[in-house]
């Protein structure tokens, strides 16, 4: 194969990285630089393209190692059957992007991923001498993302932790069945054992108050996953149980969600067409309700006897629907959880109404000051001078609330 220049690379390995969702920064402690000295910060502004939940806004260089596997995923464009244009950066290579990158403002990290070459223990050994390189020859202080792959030795994986902020290991597909049927040289099991690890070694280095030595750091802004929507069959009720037991089990921070995409040549196996974006996007909603609004994935799940999201209508929105007997609350005697399942109130609305009735008595004016808009709010709540009368069990109040024109949603591809 004719040898690639770095720019070609660069393009053939960053439209690589596309199909993996699961990289931002939040949670990261900082590593700003003292005194002047180090190269990169993860504040400062350039080319973002993410949002961090504290306002700060990330940019990443997003790249795989390679595009050259050795496995032979059915739903992956990288697969080793696959007919892709293939490449391949040296570790130098991705070090000197890395920091030119930065230092022309146009990063402030790296998400670093990669097909399997040669071996698993190979790729992770390469990508550990990235960050290695990146933390100890350049003192680098900007965020990194290493995927892990979970095959590789757990002493590598240990490795990788004290040099990147955040690590993941995807599961993929929502079912381990699934798994086995359609990345016969992937093991779930396997992939829950490098979770597991990966738990165990960020709670060490948290250590005790007791403790005289600090531990070393280890992956400050913890683990995520990416699970890929509509490759397997799985509704979404079961993938919204899923997400809870990673939650649960692994102390994740984020599970991404990813709308299966047909690729060239694909197996029987995986379904004609990919699914609804809009409904990757009810489940990052779902999945918000669970992380900070108090409900569970059954509860979400329960307003749809199908187990399939309603598209029309937010997670939220659709509980509330089926669910009227709890509506409507009186936002001057509610307790904070309720009011948190009222539709239309977000946690600093709620946070801020909490604040205010200890002063005074709200009115439907003081709650429309404290929200983004009143119209999805108003059938929920009484205030003193509001009462919804009949509104909240109105059989058409789905049609009245849901968006007048469907929202459209824009491929990232």
């Amino acid at each position: 194969m004719a040898r690639l220049d770095l720019r070609k690379k660069l393009e053939i390995l960053a439209d690589a990285a596309k199909y993996d969702a699961s990289c931002a920064s939040s949670g990261s402690s900082k590593r700003n630089s003292v005194g002047g000295t180090g190269v990169g910060s993860t504040e400062g502004m350039g080319i973002c393209h993410a949002y961090t939940p504290d306002g700060r806004c990330v940019s990443l260089l997003k790249i795989l190692l390679t595009n050259f596997c050795i496995f032979d995923c059915a739903y992956c464009i990288n697969r080793t059957s696959s007919n892709v244009p293939r490449a391949r950066f040296s570790v130098q290579e991705v070090v000197d992007l890395t920091l030119n990158f930065y230092r022309r403002n146009y990063i402030e990290g790296l998400f670093l991923s990669s097909g399997i070459v040669k071996s698993s223990n190979h790729t992770m050994e390469e990508m550990v001498r990235v960050a290695r390189s990146l933390r100890e020859d350049h003192d680098f202080r900007g965020y990194i993302h290493l995927k892990l792959i979970p095959e590789a030795d757990p002493a590598l994986v240990e490795q990788a932790g004290l040099y990147a902020d955040r690590l993941s290991a995807n599961v993929e597909l929502p079912r381990d069945e699934a798994l086995e049927r359609l990345a016969p040289q992937k093991d779930a099991g396997v992939i829950k054992q490098a979770m597991g690890r990966v738990r165990l070694k960020v709670e060490e280095a948290k250590g005790g108050k007791k403790d005289r030595a600090r531990p070393p750091r280890f992956a400050p802004a913890g683990q995520s996953t990416q699970l890929i929507i509509g490759a397997d069959g799985a509704p979404d009720a079961e993938i919204l149980d899923r997400s809870a037991s990673l939650y649960g089990g692994y102390g994740l921070r984020r599970v991404y969600y990813s709308a299966f995409s047909p690729i060239p040549d694909s197996s029987s196996a995986l379904p004609p067409s990919k699914p609804p974006l809009m409904r990757e996007h009810r489940l990052y909603q779902a999945d918000w309700l669970m992380r900070f609004y108090g409900f569970s994935a059954p509860e979400i799940a329960s307003a749809s006897p199908d187990g399939m999201l309603d598209l029309a209508v937010d997670p939220k929105l659709a509980w509330a629907l089926a669910n009227r007997d709890q509506f409507p609350v009186d936002v001057n005697l509610a307790e904070r959880d309720m009011l948190l399942r009222v539709p239309g109130l977000g946690v600093k609305s709620v946070n801020r109404m909490i604040s205010v009735r200890r002063y005074r008595t709200l009115r439907l004016e003081d709650v429309q000051r404290l929200t983004r808009g009143i119209d999805k709010v108003r059938p929920f709540i009484t205030t003193l001078d509001w009462t919804p009368g009949g509104l909240t069990d109105a059989v058409d109040l789905k049609t009245r609330l849901a968006p007048a024109r469907a929202p459209e949603q824009l491929s990232l591809f």
